[in-house]
């Protein structure tokens, strides 16, 4: 095949979502996926399953495989934090254009929120540190984030308020999603006045945890509505925050840079932005590094109003991590969600223009794993 396509895709609901389980998320979403593709179950030969925190099965590909009633020549499950979305969908890319599958389902998803207790979360959270230098301090994600916020704000200048803004921005995308786990309007003061987390994050810096899935098939056909997989790139330079060398070079912009680079396009020529948001800073480092904004620049940006619905570079207008909701690998699947219905012209209300372009980065662990997709509408 010379290229694949993105030509279905399927969410749950993100939120609260009492007697759910990782299985009936991903079966709900996966069904959806395989609808809107005008395909069948019995012509999906591949799949692609991400991991869930909530049901740790050591074959969880093959598990939801029979459960899905599918008959495969290619199962697979990967793990690789927040980026193992845009991980699954580089590689179902690979495995379409190098012949080995025709049509692979691309799906994560786990009920993170009603599935687990809070101190569960936080022991499977604390586990992304390293285990002798870092987890005997009690310290958990948003502890890590928090640090790297605290490096990054004293190299770069940016304030409180610019993480603020992009807050606000989030909740005010997804209010128009009907999916959304957070939509109720929030102000700047309300995220400054929020219940400290980890100086300097506050509570509404953070993303919350929820239930949901995403899936998408990945197919050699563009059947009439398919967004084509142009290019990806990828940049792995630590695991644990101890090991990271520069906050301001982490290894997004590489990846984005190879994304770009494959897709034979530069970033001037992006209509749509899908960034990983697991807390305000991160959307903010990664827009920076990525080079959307200048050093120090994202929240003015936001507060100008350049990531709006109407702006020249709008940045996840289903409302991100920060509101859509956060379900494990679902949470980062939802941006690209969004980034195919933008391309297809189906965002309803939250559609900006006629995108032809878009770019979606994932970012895995405290900013260790970095994978870049480029999707382009084919008119």
């Amino acid at each position: 095949m010379s290229a694949s396509y993105l030509v279905g895709v399927g969410n749950t609901a993100f939120g609260r979502k009492e007697g759910s389980s990782a299985l009936s998320l991903m079966e709900e979403s996966s069904f959806a996926a395989i609808g809107d593709a005008g395909l069948e179950p019995g012509d999906i030969d591949g799949l692609l399953c991400g991991y869930a925190t909530t049901m740790p099965h050591l074959m969880l590909s093959d598990v939801f495989a029979e459960r899905m009633g599918l008959e495969l020549s290619l199962s697979l499950t990967l793990q690789l934090g927040g980026a193992t979305g845009a991980a699954m969908i580089a590689l179902a890319d690979d495995l379409i254009r190098s012949g080995r599958s025709r049509n692979i389902l691309v799906v994560a998803g786990e009920n993170r929120l009603t599935g687990q207790s809070r101190d569960q979360s936080i022991q499977t959270l604390a586990q992304v540190g390293d285990p002798v230098f870092e987890v005997p301090t009690g310290a958990s994600v948003p502890a890590y984030y928090s640090l790297m916020a605290s490096r990054y704000m004293y190299e770069t200048g940016l304030r409180e308020g610019d993480l603020a803004a992009l807050c606000v921005l989030m909740r005010n995308h997804a209010a128009r999603h009907p999916d959304a786990h957070l939509k109720e309007p929030i102000a700047l003061a309300d995220v400054l006045d929020s219940k400290p987390i980890a100086t300097p994050l506050k509570l509404l810096d953070c993303c919350p945890i929820s239930d949901g899935s995403v899936a998408f098939v990945v197919s050699g056909e563009p059947g009439g509505r398919g967004v084509r997989i142009a290019g990806s790139g990828q940049a792995h330079r630590h695991q644990h925050i101890s090991a990271m060398k520069d906050v301001r070079e982490t290894g997004a912009g590489h990846a984005a840079k190879a994304a770009l680079k494959a897709a034979g396009l530069d970033l001037k020529a992006m209509d749509y932005l899908g960034i990983y948001d697991s807390f305000s800073i991160t959307l903010a480092m990664l827009l920076e590094e990525i080079g959307v904004a200048p050093v120090g620049q994202s929240g003015a940006f936001a507060r100008e109003g350049q990531f709006a619905q109407g702006g020249p570079t709008p940045v996840n207008l289903h409302g991100g991590l920060l509101s859509f909701g956060h379900s494990g690998v679902a949470g980062g699947m939802a941006h690209v969600a969004e980034a195919v219905r933008q391309l297809q012209g189906k965002a309803l209300d939250r559609q900006s223009g006629q995108p032809q372009t878009a770019l979606i980065h994932g970012d895995g662990g405290v900013m260790s794993a970095h994978v870049s997709l480029v999707l382009v509408r084919d008119r």
